[in-house]
């Protein structure tokens, strides 16, 4: 019997890591004889960095600005001339200073300046494709940060350098993009993005994503339009496309990163879980199994819109392996979940008293469906 075993982390319980490493334990306790590929995904956000890992990635640590403008140690992976960057990583909510226990928002001040600080390293090791995985996002400046960090100059109507985070937009006077990273026109971006808003809007970065991140109604009107200012500095100086760029899906995307990589960058967006399934070598793994498990902490329609268990389940069914999904909850009916094409789906909260001690107890809950999945 060949399994090959690919979830996503757990929420708030256990990374994908440990996820894979309890099932996997669990299917040779009950089948010795079982030869178990443990292949740990992610769907582009959190996570994206450690999967690129565990796929033999090299892992190179760095001190960056954090979202808050204080320092912050971030890591990016390598595999010959690619990079995978995790923006969360640098720039994420997680990576705020924390008050009483929850990340301290800064909707306006928040920058993604250390997910540039990133990039720049891995261009200047010689990298010549660059993934970046946004998620998480603890900004709303149109990428603005991360441009300043591969050498845009965003300057107001005195000439000096505007402050950092989205707010200080309002004030930009104009775009000096000739100090732009030399490196930059020789490296393609893929930018790793289920989302398609548009920059701006009822359905833009700062609309739908800002009160994620704080924001108040006022700070949404102001960040809005104040990106709405870069954009037309921006193509001032760079052209009309940088213009258009703004309405292009996925341009909304991490507080509007998704602009600047698609306007500035030159990348192609593909969905999250497509791009880390690739890093992984998933398609090539799952040749000759006879199971594939994947899984998540919760199973719901969001994970049918485009999340990993159905990104894995488009590979399986590609080769014609059964997939089992695995996860923490599910809100979606055995019909749903046998039409959407999964063989089986085992449910932690089932086998727990309570969703506390499923969370809890994940570990062991994992390695006891990982048993039975063996066992049927």
């Amino acid at each position: 019997m060949r399994v090959v075993v690919a979830p996503d982390k757990f929420k708030g319980s256990v990374t994908a890591h440990r996820a894979a490493a309890e099932l996997a334990t669990g299917i040779t306790e009950a089948r010795p004889d079982a030869t178990v590929a443990v292949l740990p995904v992610a769907d582009g956000g959190e996570g994206t960095l450690d999967a690129a890992l565990e796929a033999g990635f090299e892992r190179h640590d760095l001190t960056v600005t954090g979202p808050a403008g204080t320092p912050v140690r971030a890591a990016w992976g390598r595999r010959g001339d690619e990079a995978v960057v995790e923006m969360s990583l640098a720039s994420g909510l997680a990576a705020l200073p924390q008050r009483d226990g929850r990340p301290d928002l800064a909707p306006r001040t928040a920058t993604s300046f250390g997910t540039g600080e990133l990039i720049a390293t891995a261009l200047d090791a010689g990298c010549t494709r660059v993934v970046l995985g946004v998620g998480g996002s603890a900004s709303t400046d149109g990428g603005a940060g991360m441009l300043s960090a591969l050498g845009l100059r965003l300057l107001d109507d005195a000439g000096a350098p505007l402050s950092l985070g989205g707010g200080a937009l309002a004030r930009l006077h104009s775009v000096d993009a000739s100090a732009l990273h030399p490196r930059l026109r020789d490296t393609g971006f893929v930018l790793a993005a289920d989302v398609d808003n548009p920059l701006l809007g009822a359905r833009g970065a700062a609309a739908v994503f800002g009160p994620q991140k704080g924001a108040s109604p006022d700070d949404v009107t102001e960040l809005d339009a104040a990106l709405a200012v870069f954009r037309d500095r921006l193509a001032e100086a760079l052209g009309e496309p940088a213009r258009t760029a703004a309405d292009a899906p996925g341009a909304g995307a991490a507080g509007g990163v998704g602009y600047a990589a698609l306007a500035v960058l030159g990348a192609e967006r593909r969905a999250g879980i497509d791009v880390v399934l690739d890093l992984v070598g998933l398609d090539a793994a799952v040749v000759g199994a006879d199971l594939l498990v994947t899984g998540e902490g919760s199973l719901d329609e969001q994970s049918l819109g485009g999340k990993t268990p159905l990104g894995v389940l488009r590979v399986g069914r590609r080769h014609g392996v059964p997939v089992v999904a695995v996860c923490g909850r599910t809100t979606l009916d055995a019909e749903t979940l046998r039409e959407a094409g999964f063989a089986a789906v085992h449910e932690l909260r089932a086998l727990a008293p309570d969703a506390d001690t499923s969370m809890r107890e994940a570990p062991r809950l994992l390695r006891e469906v990982g048993h039975r999945i063996a066992s049927q």
